[in-house]
């Protein structure tokens, strides 16, 4: 005789993954990219509308200060020159609050907006996981017209900027 208990806990399961819905990052490319408005870091208010006509390369990020995230970070102040040229503006997100990422871009003269998510209200509306308070590292390419084109979900932080202008110059 068979337990029914291994039957009930994969029905449990299945129930609690459809209640917690919420976009699944890997299900975004060609959809709308979920609005947003944040503080950057100088206590700006930004906004994906504000962006509208551009390229956004929309970046999130576990931690400022953090060995694999300055990598990243820097790599794309590095090829910043490159990004404007593709008619592309890089937009980093995090859990860090402003102050934070304020010390962190002058720290590394970071030239592009780094956005506050404390509430993670960024992270859901785009299917990023969040695990104790740190997002998972993950980019969306989202076109002028506001659609999420490409979602890099294994990223290596060190070539990510290179790979991210290569998939421009594909758009």
């Amino acid at each position: 005789m068979r337990s029914a208990l291994p039957s009930a806990t994969v029905l449990v399961f299945a129930a609690l993954l459809a209640a917690c819905g919420g976009t699944q990052a890997s299900d975004a490319t060609h959809r709308r990219a979920p609005a947003f408005e944040a503080q950057d870091q100088h206590g700006e208010t930004r906004r994906l509308s504000e962006f509208a006509g551009k390229v956004v390369v929309l970046y999130f990020y576990p931690r400022d200060a953090t060995p694999g995230c300055t990598t990243e970070a820097c790599a794309f102040r590095d090829a910043w020159d490159r990004f404007e040229e593709a008619g592309a503006v890089v937009v980093g997100v995090s859990t860090d609050d402003v102050e934070a990422h304020r010390a962190f871009a002058e720290e590394h003269e970071l030239p592009f907006p780094l956005l506050a998510d404390p509430s993670e209200s960024i992270a859901e509306a785009y299917g990023v996981p969040v695990r104790m308070g740190y997002a998972k590292r993950m980019t969306f390419l989202i076109d002028g017209d506001g659609v999420i084109r490409r979602v890099f979900e294994d990223v290596d932080p060190g070539v990510h900027a290179d790979e991210v202008l290569a998939a421009i110059s594909e758009l």
